[in-house]
């Protein structure tokens, strides 16, 4: 077995890679840029390297530096973990001219499956069944219409080279197609070098299934069957389940048998994944093979009890593989969900800065987290703003969703949005439930998914500020600190009473309280609560109200209390004071930054005039492109940043004058 492996790569899938080399006795080197100065990736390996600043172009995808960084440590071979390097060709190459072993496939493999036009041409040859269309050379505009309207109607355009669902349109009419392959050709030009375009038939309420295959040095193949990643938000998976669920055996068994196929057709070695789209009836085509570990792989290993990090690093090292496939079964069901620093309800703006306080549900042989992420750490602008995976694993699905929607209620964040919430309505909503799967499902769900919430019970109210309240009096906090808006109401005579204000949804509330035997009376909105309460430590309370005893888990910071209950979080803000209005109206006119990022394109010139909604310039952060737009009729009076140009939240963008306001 190898004695150093380096990871060419950063975040939770590093620290997954390293837990598998050591359990293996094998040493590990990390590489790091500026921003992953003090990571965990960075912690947990026996050395590690610094190979640039921050952006991901200037270090993680320096290919020359990381060579270098294996052969300066002696490492033998190059993980490259997902992402980044991990399916780039010429990566593999230098690793192979330098004599370091890529735990990846062959350099052929990487190419035959790289391009969607050439991996279909193979695939067809092989017999895997592919989704009617056109997958050519032939990429004159007339000539693919003429495809596409032989095809029939609805159609996708797909960048060959595509990836994560950039150059992908979707055309319903005729009329439609050229103008849609223009920007389909534009957009693939701009993200891959490459604007060659396929043309496909549009399946209808598609499912999104993708097998799990390996194969060795030795000529040995085998599946680990299949995950289902249906639910997606703009191409990308959101939760993913195994085995897929409501799918007649059959049907299952011809897509693992294709995808050994494939994998065989392209001699492949090590871990790869081919995708299906499938319709509803469960005919399965061909989609694309991604030569690479996937984000995903922890629910295939939960079902089968396999380490697949462990199974690449003794392919790669020339074992063959560890079992043949009637030594693989499934055993039970097991969820992945993707927590991540994202805003769901402004729609999913990428999250920025530090995490005050986290804590992770209880790990046992049921739940399990993969991160790289600890309290005190800062999402940035660099990368995936991922915080964990979390994986359950239950005896059937029933049980693995009940796992799961615990777990949630234990994943507590605060400092930044998150998408923890989100995931446990999606998890709860009907479809997700009962297994009606489709990757428009969160569209499907947006009103229960993405509506206003119900409002916050009075009895949660109360809880909350006798949280807050004991937790005044624990820290010794006293009527000097205005953080805390309580001020203690003592009168001669009187039994103490306090008055503990917050907002909720921008709203002021005020509950007071009037101590009484052991406990509290508490007055809120014309009633009054008997309650009760008990910190357990600095993050869980127990709080006794109305003959009920609840446990809570909060978090304190200079902007208010967070409650953590049953799945979702509760923010109450601290009064914060006013400011001048005259600034405010100063404002009024500029469009702001809503995010740190960069500037993709501006699309007006100073003085020009503008409609209600015209996009003035794009805005690129966290790989998801946004539209800033001109909030009403007016002129643009002066534009502050050019396109390349890197922005920080709230930063002006441009000068903006209603119509209505010009001279």
């Amino acid at each position: 077995m190898f004695n150093k492996i380096l990871i060419a790569n950063r975040g939770e899938i590093a620290c997954r890679v390293i837990r598998s080399a050591k359990k293996l006795g094998i040493a590990t080197v990390a590489v790091y840029s500026d921003a992953d100065a003090q990571a965990q990736h960075v912690k947990q390996a026996d050395e590690a390297v610094y190979i640039g600043e921050s952006p991901a172009a200037q270090s993680y995808l320096q290919v020359e530096r990381i060579i270098q960084a294996a052969l300066d440590t002696g490492a033998q071979a190059i993980h490259p973990g997902y992402g980044f390097l991990s399916e780039n060709d010429q990566f593999a190459e230098a690793c192979k001219k330098n004599n370091i072993v890529f735990i990846g496939p062959p350099v052929e493999a990487i190419l035959a499956m790289g391009l969607k036009a050439t991996s279909k041409a193979l695939m067809e040859k092989a017999g895997v069944p592919l989704t009617p269309g056109y997958h050519g050379s032939n990429q004159d505009a007339e000539f693919l219409k003429q495809q596409a309207d032989a095809i029939g109607y609805p159609v996708l355009i797909k960048a060959s080279a595509g990836g994560g669902g950039k150059g992908m349109r979707l055309v319903e009419r005729s009329d439609d197609f050229l103008a849609a392959l223009a920007s389909c050709k534009s957009e693939a030009k701009a993200s891959f070098a490459n604007d060659d375009v396929l043309i496909e038939r549009y399946v209808v309420q598609p499912r999104h299934i993708e097998v799990q295959v390996f194969g060795d040095t030795h000529g040995n193949y085998v599946h680990l069957f299949e995950r289902d990643c249906s639910v997606q938000r703009r191409h990308q998976k959101v939760l993913e389940e195994a085995p897929a669920p409501k799918m007649a055996e059959p049907k299952l068994e011809a897509m693992r048998q294709a995808a050994i196929d494939a994998a065989r057709a392209v001699n492949y070695v090590g871990a790869g994944t081919v995708e299906f789209i499938v319709e509803q009836d469960g005919t399965a085509y061909f989609m694309e093979m991604n030569t690479r570990l996937q984000v995903e792989h922890p629910v295939t290993e939960m079902i089968t009890g396999q380490d697949l990090v462990e199974w690449q690093l003794r392919v790669a090292y020339g074992e063959p593989l560890p079992k043949q496939q009637h030594e693989l079964s499934i055993n039970g069901h097991a969820l992945e969900a993707r927590v991540y620093a994202e805003e769901p309800e402004k729609g999913f703006l990428p999250a920025i800065g530090q995490i005050h306080y986290l804590s992770y549900p209880t790990q046992n042989a049921h739940v399990r987290v993969d991160s790289g992420i600890v309290e005190g750490d800062e999402i940035t602008t660099y990368y995936d703003p991922m915080i964990a995976k979390l994986i359950v694993w239950g005896e059937n699905r029933e049980a693995a969703l009940t796992q799961m929607h615990h777990a949630l209620s234990q994943f507590h964040v605060d400092g930044l949005g998150n998408n923890i919430a989100f995931l446990d309505r999606l998890v709860r909503c009907e479809s997700f439930a009962n297994a009606h799967l489709d990757t428009g499902l969160i569209q499907r769900e947006e009103a229960f998914l993405l509506g206003p919430q119900p409002q916050v019970s009075p009895e949660l109210v109360v809880s909350a500020a006798l949280t807050e309240l004991l937790s005044r009096f624990a820290s010794n906090k006293t009527a000097n600190n205005p953080v805390w808006q309580a001020a203690s109401l003592w009168r001669v005579n009187i039994n103490a009473r306090y008055a503990v204000k917050f907002a909720i949804n921008g709203i002021e509330n005020i509950v007071h309280f009037t101590a009484q035997n052991a406990g509290y009376v508490a007055e809120y909105e014309g009633q009054s609560y008997v309650v009760n309460g008990q910190l357990l430590d600095a993050h869980h309370v127990k709080i006794e109200l109305a003959g009920r005893k609840t446990d809570y888990a909060f978090s304190l910071s200079d902007s208010g209390l967070t409650v953590y209950h049953n799945g979702q979080s509760h923010h109450f803000a601290h009064i914060q004071p006013s400011f001048n209005s005259q600034d405010n109206a100063a404002d009024a006119g500029n469009l702001k930054a809503p995010m740190p990022g960069v500037i993709t394109q501006v699309l007006v010139q100073p003085n020009s005039q503008v409609k209600k909604d015209d996009v003035l310039l794009t805005l690129e952060a966290m790989k998801i492109e946004y539209s800033i737009r001109a909030p009403q009729d007016g002129v643009v009076a002066a534009a502050y940043f050019q396109a390349g140009d890197q922005v920080k939240a709230g930063d002006e963008l441009v000068e903006f004058v209603a119509l209505e306001d010009v001279a």
